[in-house]
């Protein structure tokens, strides 16, 4: 029953850290990735918001769910702050311009081929 808990919060947490990256990206980019990764993890949330109705108690999935949030928003929070530590402004802002270009190209990539 553990493991089975266990795997409905990583569930949580993996699509919902997903959902949550879209807001990193800028406009344009952000559209293809809302378009063709964020869908798909809108879906995986409710499947695993699904699989821990069906599984455990309403207030057990709740909690998890608040839990998994919390979690990725926590995440997100310590790892702005480490990377603004670490790197430049300039360094930062030229990663997240070959992230959005990979990502494009990817997804160009993907379309095509």
């Amino acid at each position: 029953m553990i493991l089975k808990y266990i795997s409905f919060l990583i569930g949580i947490i993996w699509s919902y850290s997903i959902i949550k990256t879209q807001s990193v990206f800028s406009k344009k980019t952000g559209l293809i990735f809302k378009v063709f990764i964020s869908n798909v993890s809108w879906l995986t949330l409710l499947v695993a918001c699904y699989f821990g109705y069906k599984n455990f108690s309403i207030q057990s999935t709740i909690i998890g769910i608040i839990v998994g949030i919390i979690i990725v928003h926590i995440g997100f929070h310590f790892s702005k702050k480490y990377l603004i530590s670490k790197f430049s402004e300039k360094q930062l802002q030229l990663s997240k311009s070959f992230f959005e270009y990979s990502l494009i190209v990817w997804v160009i990539y993907y379309i095509f081929f």
